[in-house]
């Protein structure tokens, strides 16, 4: 697939699934299932290092693992970027340059001001989305750009608030809109009634209980996995564990077979 392939699956009412990896032997086997575009996530790579979530990732480091996971797949890639790695909307375009450069077909920006706790003020959220999308529009191939409203999910404002953002960021030209955790069903349908641009949901919450069907009927046109996937494995790993190390049980181990898991690295490699 091409970055403007990539675009394309941005369907509202028929949504496709972005799985999100955490290094390049997920990535493939997500590939290998049939997954048709993967995305990185901060969460899910900051495990990986020994931290928290929640700007602790730099940018270097950000790009570093995005290139990892296009060189390891042959499907479009796209990077969760936090804040774009600053409060500074020319900053933030370079994150949007230096992305497109590490062969991403996207990123997401939130409105979140890491270092610092709580959401960016609405004028500088709002620019930092207008500098990005410039810094799109001038690359020389196409690149989507998402804008997320995180402050419902943070707890630092309500839904009014997310959807005056998203129609600020929808106005700025962002390609696709993008409120985690909105709340119940009917706030998400809310936030799809908002704006007529692609929009992104993730599974958790109330909103885990539907399906991609669900999700369809709702007008979504992506569901992102953010660190469902990430989180599902640290939760077995921490359940088998404790059976291990503290119980010296081992049967409730369930390790997918060698042959199993070779077949999904190999189906879903990059090909040239």
């Amino acid at each position: 697939m091409t970055q403007t392939d990539f675009r394309d699956l941005h369907r509202p009412g028929q949504p496709f699934i972005l799985a999100n990896a955490w290094d390049a032997g997920s990535a493939r086997v997500l590939a290998g299932l049939g997954a048709q575009a993967i995305a990185t996530s901060s969460a899910a790579q900051a495990f990986t290092l020994g931290r928290p979530d929640g700007g602790t990732i730099t940018r270097n480091e950000a790009l570093a693992h995005a290139q990892d996971l296009v060189a390891a797949v042959s499907v479009p890639v796209s990077g969760d970027f936090e804040n774009g790695f600053s409060n500074d909307p020319d900053e933030v375009a370079r994150t949007v340059k230096l992305a497109y450069e590490a062969g991403l077909s996207g990123i997401s920006i939130e409105d979140t001001a890491f270092p610092n706790a709580g959401a960016r003020e609405f004028d500088l959220a709002v620019d930092c989305i207008k500098a990005a999308v410039s810094a799109a529009r001038a690359l020389p191939g196409d690149f989507v750009l998402v804008a997320r409203a995180d402050g419902v999910m943070n707890g630092d404002y309500d839904l009014d608030e997310a959807l005056r953002r998203i129609r600020a960021f929808d106005a700025a030209g962002a390609d696709c809109l993008y409120v985690p955790c909105p709340g119940t069903i009917d706030d998400l349908k809310t936030v799809v009634a908002a704006t007529e641009k692609p929009v992104n949901a993730l599974p958790v919450g109330p909103l885990q209980n539907l399906t991609r069907a669900d999700f369809a009927a709702l007008g979504v046109a992506r569901i992102s996995l953010g660190s469902l996937l990430a989180r599902s494995i640290h939760e077995r790993l921490i359940s088998n564990a404790e059976d291990i190390l503290s119980q010296g049980v081992f049967s409730t181990c369930t390790p997918a077979g060698s042959d199993r898991v070779d077949a999904l690295l190999a189906k879903g490699a990059h090909h040239e």
